[in-house]
């Protein structure tokens, strides 16, 4: 549908063309434009799939990061320069925190002084609280917000709606999925035993200890090992949040593994080779999350999660739900430690898949170990 008709959020899964949803839009209004990102990755892919799918000139299309100050016709940036602020002078000791000062945001001046007709906010669901306030202050004509998923850990999705509109359109995920724009795909969460040592210690954890133990389970090791040699033609993701346990696994499967130390210039070289094949399974920590766009990944291996938070489970989701060109289906594993925290949280996990209408199995590691990995 068109979206003349002023500002709003339009909901797709990623990967189901948000850069285009952009795209049409920018051509629709034909105004100068400012797209906020999520990073400076985010801002080069945009660049990119700008310069290859439109026949804007190069020279009218401008990066604004941390590297390059350009400003053109359509320019994109990312949230952290937005929000960047001068450290305040203290007074008696406390940073005076009274309303956010204009002046305090030095790249923020050079957003107003431009007459954009529209601003694109990507991934609108990570807008941090401060760029609410203040994008209010730029003279744009419309706004448009692309999502996978509005559920915000903050609880603000209210916000979004006021600041940039309301929800345009909202496409379920199984819908994109019959018209083929997205692998379908299929969850399975795969519960591993302890050893009873491992047992005996998580039973004399702090409660927050608890979490961690039951997600590092060295039990887990077999059951990836396993996974990634069924699923030894695909591209596999590997994804957790405790670098020990990733470094283990990177080291096993003789696989790269990225984290939020990996340089914005190593992270783009690791993306394309595995992008093309080159390279088959990656270890990512839980920085790789947003914004990220990682194509042609058709399985993930969840093997240590935040807490089950929707947010995050829509994301990483997304990250992997491709259209295969030969029409298989994508898989989602999360490998979860039988009766601790780390199978409630999964729980959470479980209903929300569901009500995206994904099939979701259940299987005991000491089954699927013993069945041969074909």
């Amino acid at each position: 549908g068109s979206l003349s008709g002023g500002s709003g959020v339009v909901v797709l899964p990623c990967g189901a063309g948000k850069t285009i949803v952009g795209m049409v839009t920018m051509a629709d209004i034909q105004r100068a434009t400012l797209i906020l990102t999520p990073n400076t990755v985010a801002v080069r892919q945009w660049i990119q799939e700008l310069i290859d799918k439109t026949d804007i000139p190069p020279e009218m299309i401008g990066e604004y990061t941390g590297d390059r100050k350009e400003i053109c016709p359509i320019t994109v940036t990312t949230y952290q320069i937005l929000t960047y602020r001068k450290k305040r002078e203290k007074n008696n000791g406390f940073e005076r925190d009274q309303e956010p000062n204009m002046d305090d945001y030095p790249h923020f001046s050079l957003f107003g002084s431009y007459d954009w007709g529209l601003i694109i906010y990507d991934e609108v669901h990570l807008l941090p609280a401060p760029v609410f306030r203040i994008t209010a202050e730029i003279q744009a004509r419309r706004r448009l917000g692309l999502t996978a998923t509005l559920v915000r850990e903050d609880g603000r999705e209210a916000d979004v709606f006021s600041l940039i509109g309301p929800k345009k359109y909202d496409v379920p995920w199984r819908e994109l999925e019959r018209q083929g724009w997205i692998a379908t795909a299929e969850c399975h969460e795969i519960r591993v035993s302890m050893s009873e040592d491992d047992q005996l210690n998580y039973a004399l954890a702090e409660e927050r200890e608890k979490y961690r133990l039951a997600a590092e389970n060295p039990a887990k090791l077999e059951v990836v090992r396993h996974l990634v040699a069924k699923h030894r033609d695909d591209q596999v993701l590997i994804i957790g949040q405790y670098l020990d346990q990733l470094e283990i696994l990177a080291n096993e499967l003789n696989a790269p593994l990225m984290t939020g130390h990996t340089s914005t210039k190593m992270r783009e070289k690791l993306y394309e080779q595995f992008r093309q094949g080159k390279i088959k399974h990656l270890v990512v920590s839980k920085v790789a999350n947003f914004a990220i766009d990682l194509p042609d990944a058709n399985v993930a291996i969840q093997v240590s999660g935040t807490f089950g938070s929707r947010q995050e489970e829509a994301q990483r989701l997304g990250r992997i739900l491709r259209p295969k060109t030969d029409g298989s289906v994508a898989h989602f594993y999360t490998v979860v430690t039988r009766d601790t925290r780390d199978q409630d949280f999964s729980a959470n996990r479980q209903l929300f898949l569901t009500e995206q209408g994904y099939r979701y199995l259940i299987d005991d590691a000491e089954t699927l170990l013993a069945m041969p990995a074909m």
